[in-house]
């Protein structure tokens, strides 16, 4: 298995791959309460917690104080939620405000009235999915000046969300779970892209890049597990991965669950067009 979307899916989906005994490469998840041990499941993504810690120790070094989250009403958000407090106390902060935003987003003009009655300096968007459109675009309108930052999740789970935003993305931070995908600075970015240019696509994303590095993860387990793979094979070749470089991104699974192979975190400032600054 390869890659399933989203952190409500992988918890269904992980108690049965463990009862199946079959390896899973690369759930598209960073929540650290799958992390938990599982001998069948071979994470490549660093966890939300390494990334949301990431967001407030640059906020709380730019000397902000007055941080709130704004959280996917669902066990995703409620995880990033304990992520985000556990990290603002790390800074001797709490949020200034925790705001609950409706998987579908029918309670977004309450949200926004909570953030701005907080007078936040940042706001903490822990959600994901076209929902995080229109509350980037609300708190744009109705909270103008404040700071907002995401994790690799909140923008690029919809292929079209970086787009649907435009201007209204400029200059929100954003955690990267794989470098730039524009910038072909490393290996890994180089082969990526000739790949897409290979198959005729012009069009370099987050979500693309991270999908090419689950692939090629599962590949090289399959190449070590020889030309007769079995289950067992596969999960004792994928358990032996250490400090493999693909370029600029290196897996490291140390040989004994819980299986992370990356704990890659960068930061980027988005611009009009959807592309990172810097």
């Amino acid at each position: 298995l390869l890659s399933c979307v989203g952190t409500p899916n992988n918890t269904a989906i992980l108690p049965l791959i463990e009862e199946a005994g079959v390896p899973y490469v690369a759930p598209i998840t960073g929540a650290s309460s799958l992390r938990k041990g599982a001998r069948n499941v071979f994470h490549v993504r660093a966890s939300y917690t390494d990334e949301v810690r990431r967001l407030v120790q640059r906020l709380a070094g730019m000397g902000l104080k007055s941080i709130g989250v704004v959280y996917l009403d669902n066990g995703y958000g409620r995880e990033m939620l304990e992520d985000a407090t556990r990290s603002l106390a790390e800074q001797s902060l709490k949020p200034s405000v925790q705001a609950a935003l409706a998987t579908d987003g029918a309670n977004l003009s309450q949200v926004l009235a909570q953030v701005a009655e907080a007078r936040t300096a940042a706001v903490l968007l822990a959600t994901a999915g076209s929902v995080s459109v229109e509350l980037v675009r609300g708190l744009k309108k109705n909270v103008p000046g404040v700071l907002m930052a995401g994790v690799s999740v909140t923008l690029t789970l919809t292929s079209d969300g970086l787009k649907k935003l435009g201007d209204a993305g400029s200059g929100i931070a954003i955690t990267m779970v794989v470098p730039d995908p524009n910038r072909a600075k490393t290996q890994v970015v180089r082969d990526y892209q000739s790949a897409m240019r290979a198959n005729g696509k012009q069009e370099f994303t987050q979500g693309s890049l991270e999908a090419y590095v689950n692939m090629r993860v599962l590949a090289e387990g399959l190449e070590r597990a020889g030309s007769d793979p079995t289950r067992a094979k596969l999960r004792s070749a994928l358990a032996g991965i250490r400090n493999w470089d693909l370029g600029g991104f290196v897996v490291d699974y140390s040989g004994q669950a819980p299986y992370v192979g990356s704990r890659y975190v960068d930061l980027g400032v988005l611009g009009g067009s959807g592309r990172f600054l810097g």
